[in-house]
């Protein structure tokens, strides 16, 4: 049955935002989105599975990769219209660009008082030996 689906506010597109974090420290991961689709198939087998907007198409996280998440828990909020996946992050990796998490970059002050955006986490897998194509 799919009451549990019908009750999440899906935007104009049939999407909803998806929250990665790991369930162990808490740390988020990724931000993604979901199809009605992709939210069931999640809950049903315990696999990260996103909307990719840019192919049109589902994308079972790792799929090419090889990092799988596994889910332990899903949530939703109190608008019904994000979703959060406490997942564990095979291999460690969640961004494409081989680093641990998409939140890799944090805002801080240049010696003049500038704002600018300096990298923080390190690549730990270049993106080319992940992604063979």
């Amino acid at each position: 049955m799919s009451d549990w689906l019908d009750a999440v506010k899906w935007d104009a597109q049939g999407l909803v935002p998806a929250i990665a974090q790991d369930a162990a420290s808490g740390e988020i991961l990724m931000v993604a989105w979901m199809n009605r689709e992709a939210l069931e198939e999640t809950a049903r087998t315990g696999r990260g599975v996103y909307w990719s907007r840019s192919r049109n198409k589902l994308w079972r996280k790792g799929e090419e990769s090889g990092h799988v998440q596994t889910v332990s828990e899903i949530r939703l909020d109190c608008d019904s219209d994000v979703v959060l996946l406490k997942i564990e992050q095979l291999g460690g990796i969640a961004c494409h660009t081989g680093r641990r998490s998409c939140f890799f970059q944090k805002l801080a002050k240049d010696d003049h008082g500038g704002d600018h955006w300096v990298t923080v986490a390190p690549v730990l897998k270049n993106p080319d030996e992940i992604y063979r194509k």
